[in-house]
């Protein structure tokens, strides 16, 4: 397909049908007719011989072809709207403002030293708050700007919300230097089958589809611990034969303060896609698209 018979309007109602999922609630945020959003999905229809979205009782579900456009289309939108709306009216070194961002025990030890070593020089005044996004009604939360802004592997968040596309990553092995199960060249399947595992359940973000995929592999991993979260890993890999399935973004930050190594998973395991989540509610707020950008400036690859 030629770029030129896109009317590049049509991702922008393509985006807002992806997160509302029902033409009306398209129609109100875009500010067009209910016909308006119709005319505007026939038309991609046409452009890309597919369907799309196919209307069900539960609302419009995007089809396989839509889903794999969703990601690129909300990413190149979202460097657009970088573009287009630099921050105005809002001061960030005279500001007291308090943020709230919903993440995991990993968004903390990844995004926070970086994040606050920023806004110690620039936005001095400025104070950040966490939340766990499986603590709290999330959604509610975020709706009525008690939270700003969400980040991680959020896949059930996602109607009504605008996202951003920071990073992706891979899963991989973390165990302790010198472990007897690990060559050169890190863990082979057997060694990988044989050895004793942590399990981090981490329910509600993601992290927790990970033994599920494992055994679709056909891969029984022999489990001697489980735990809710990350925060303990490092400490007992460090102190055990134990090996643990992690995102790359945490073992990074954990190799040296814990004398540990990784290696790739002998399992395959998809990639996660890290994500910048906001609610329309805070989609103009200029402090928060202040804290948006330099977010994806900084962390963004």
């Amino acid at each position: 397909m030629d770029i030129h018979d896109l009317d590049l309007n049509l991702l922008v109602v393509f985006d807002v049908l992806l997160r509302e999922r029902r033409v009306a609630a398209a129609a109100r945020e875009l500010g067009i007719s209910q016909p308006g959003v119709s005319n505007a999905l026939n038309r991609m229809r046409r452009v890309f011989s597919d369907e799309l979205f196919l209307r069900t009782p539960n609302g419009m579900v995007p089809t396989p072809l839509a889903e794999s456009l969703a990601e690129p289309v909300s990413d190149a939108l979202g460097r657009i709207r970088a573009m287009l709306n630099k921050p105005t009216g809002f001061d960030p070194a005279q500001s007291a403002r308090s943020f709230t961002i919903a993440m995991t025990d990993i968004g903390e030890i990844y995004f926070l030293p970086q994040l606050m070593k920023w806004l110690s020089a620039t936005a001095p005044g400025v104070t950040v708050s966490t939340v766990r996004d499986t603590a709290i009604n999330l959604r509610e939360e975020m709706e009525t700007g008690r939270v700003d802004l969400a980040l991680g592997f959020l896949p059930d968040l996602q109607a009504g919300f605008f996202q951003q596309r920071l990073f992706r990553q891979r899963y991989v092995c973390l165990y302790r230097r010198g472990h007897p199960a690990a060559g050169a060249d890190g863990l082979t399947l057997k060694a990988f089958r044989a050895a004793e595992h942590i399990s981090v359940v981490a329910a509600g973000t993601g992290h927790g589809l990970v033994d599920e995929m494992i055994q679709r592999a056909g891969v029984t991993r022999n489990v001697r611990m489980r735990v809710p979260h990350f925060v303990a890993v490092g400490h007992i890999v460090q102190q055990t034969d134990l090996i643990a399935v992690v995102p790359e973004a945490y073992a990074m930050r954990t190799l040296e303060p814990f004398g540990l190594a990784c290696a790739p998973c002998p399992v395959k395991i998809p990639d996660i896609v890290i994500n910048m989540l906001w609610h329309g509610k805070n989609h103009r707020d200029t402090g928060n698209r202040w804290l948006r950008e330099h977010l994806f400036e900084e962390f963004s690859r």
